[in-house]
Order: structure tokens, then C-alpha cells, then sequence
């Protein structure tokens, strides 16, 4: 169901944009718990260690406990709202994108658009559009999620406002190199690693056996999200870090902050102050976020689709009619 089918022509553009939406929005309200562990882990300039006194985080389950004690249960959802904007423009865009890239290469082209190589390629260019349509509110994002108590920032509206007049309409797209850099090859080897596990376990699996292909769809993207987030995730890192930018008297009471002049001083810095590991703080909330956001779009996005072909199907409408 993902990517240009010529055998199954089934869902258009608006209807993969809408079924992208709502996947992006149903999988946010789930996995943004991790996503807040995972962005004060990033930008925590203290090894994440119980061992170094400095340091305010060192594990999720303390992590966990913390937020929770000094900032109670709705710190996990914070900056829900901008993140919603994000995931659900994300989606339509990026799914939009991808179904009509690939169904451009199997026109224009003599690839098959059901290739795996032609997914990784889509998914990247699709990726990337969608991410420079929604940089700004994942900027905002970034900015909600970081700040700790008292706020900076009252509501969606004081933060637009207040870092507009402060910083200038530059201060929201900090970080896009980096992100445009990063983006391409996960959101490719998202849709690349989802493609080759699901022609293996339709291999693998048996026709009479393939009831199960939401289970399916879960799994296969869980573990596409694994393995690409894992290749690519210093870029994130290094993503979070320049986002904060001029936003440093809101981490005081994180820690250490620290100034990045761009992208290749915010790596001189890291690797000089925190060894090679610091490109990986956060990595395993990151994974389980990987896991769960990954497996939940796939699944939710094939879901929404089966559901709109459903509905358009002859059975469909012969029972509306009865």
C-alpha cells in the first residue's frame, strides 16, 4: 500500500495526504513521552551517568521519575501542540510526496516503483520537502519540549512572537542543515528497510497464513525504524543542539549550556568536550521512540488507506445503495 502501486490503483494524492495526517496525528498523542526523554537527554552537555554529580538525567527510568516529581505528567506532552502541527503537515506531505514520486518513476522511468532502491530515493526527496514545510513548528517543537520551569514561553502564540522580535524569522529554521542532512537517508532507509522486510516476511509467511497484516506492517516499520535511526542519529543530535541556540537561560537549571557558531563547531565541540559517545546521547529512548513512531505510522498510515479503499470499493457502495 505504500509507495505507487500500478496493479492496485487505489488511494489518490489527497487521500494519501489525509491518511498521512491522521497517522502522524494518532502516533504523536503516543510516542511523545519519549520524544520529551529523548530531546533533554540530547541536549544534556553532562555525560548520562550516575557517576558524574553534574549531571541531572542519567537514565529513562530516572528521567521518568524526574519530570515527573519537579514538572508533573503533562511536562511529557509538552509542546504537544506545535508537535501535532509538525506530525500531522509532516505527514500529508511526505506521503502525498512519496506516492507521487514514486508513481512519477514508474512513469517516466524504466524502475519498477514497488523497487527498493526507488523507495529509499522517494522517501528521501519526500522527506526532505516535508521537512523544510514544517521546519519552523519543529523549531518550536524543540523549544516547548526544552524549557524547563519557570517558562519561557507561556503559549504557542508569546513563542512565535517573542523569538520573531528577538532573534529574527532566521531562529526558525536553526538546525535545518543539519536536519536536511539527516533526513534524507533515515527517512530513505525508513521506507527502503520497510520495503525489503515486508517482501521477506511475505516470503516467509505463507499465503494462507497473511490474516495478520496490520501485525505485520507494525513489525516491519518498528524495525526499519530501528535500524535507520540507529545509522543516523549524531544528526539529531547535532539538530537539537543548534535549535536551543540563543535559548540558553532557559537550560540553566538543565546543566551546562553551551554557544554553537554552526554546524561544524557544534561538532568540534561535542567531540572535544564529550568524546564520540556525545553523538549518541539519547540514543536509547531514541530507539524506543524509533520503534513505537515508525511501526505506529506504517501501520496506522496502511490502516487509514485499507479503510478509504474500503469505502470506495463496488461491496461498499452496493450496500449504501441496499
Amino acid at each position: 500500500m505504500v509507495g505507487y502501486d500500478p496493479d492496485a490503483k487505489c488511494v489518490s494524492s489527497v487521500e494519501a495526504a489525509a491518511a498521512g495526517s491522521a497517522s502522524g496525528l494518532v502516533t504523536r498523542v503516543l510516542i511523545s513521552p519519549l520524544d520529551v526523554i529523548k530531546i533533554r537527554f540530547q541536549l544534556q552537555i553532562e555525560q548520562l551517568s550516575s557517576r558524574n554529580p553534574g549531571a541531572k538525567y542519567h537514565s529513562i527510568l530516572q528521567a521518568v521519575q524526574c519530570i515527573f516529581r519537579e514538572e508533573g505528567l503533562v511536562a511529557f506532552w509538552k509542546g504537544h501542540v506545535p508537535a501535532q502541527f509538525l506530525s500531522v503537515g509532516y505527514g500529508a506531505v511526505q506521503f502525498m510526496a512519496f506516492e507521487n514520486l514514486t508513481k512519477l518513476v514508474h512513469n517516466v522511468t524504466s524502475y519498477d516503483a514497488r523497487d527498493s532502491f526507488v523507495h529509499f530515493v522517494c522517501g528521501g526527496v519526500a522527506a526532505c520537502t516535508a521537512t523544510v514545510a514544517v521546519q519552523p513548528v519543529d523549531t518550536l517543537r524543540t523549544r516547548f519540549a526544552a524549557q524547563g520551569e519557570p517558562k519561557v514561553y507561556r503559549n504557542l502564540r508569546h513563542a512565535v512572537v517573542t523569538m520573531y522580535r528577538t532573534e529574527g524569522p532566521r531562529t526558525f529554521y536553526r538546525g535545518l542543515t543539519p536536519t536536511i542532512v539527516a533526513v534524507f537517508p533515515y527517512a530513505g532507509l525508513q521506507f527502503f528497510f520497510y520495503n525489503i522486510l515486508q517482501q521477506v516476511s511475505e516470503w516467509v509467511i505463507p499465503a494462507e497464513g497473511k490474516k495478520g497484516g496490520h501485525v505485520r506492517n507494525l513489525v516491519c516499520g518498528s524495525c526499519a525504524g530501528i535500524i535507520s535511526k540507529t545509522l543516523t542519529y549524531p544528526f539529531d543530535v547535532f539538530k537539537k543542539r543548534l535549535q536551543v541556540g540563543g535559548f540558553e537561560q532557559a537550560r540553566a537549571a538543565f546543566g551546562q549550556v553551551r554557544v554553537y557558531r554552526g554546524l561544524l563547531d557544534c561538532i568540534q565541540q561535542i567531540m572535544r568536550e564529550e568524546g564520540p559517545g556525545g553523538f549518541f546521547k539519547g540514543l536509547s529512548p531514541s530507539l524506543l521512540k524509533a520503534a513505537a513512531s515508525t511501526g505506529l505510522i506504517f501501520f496506522w498510515y496502511e490502516l487509514f488507506c485499507s479503510l478509504l479503499c474500503a469505502l470506495k470499493s463496488p461491496d461498499s457502495a452496493a450496500r449504501k445503495e441496499g
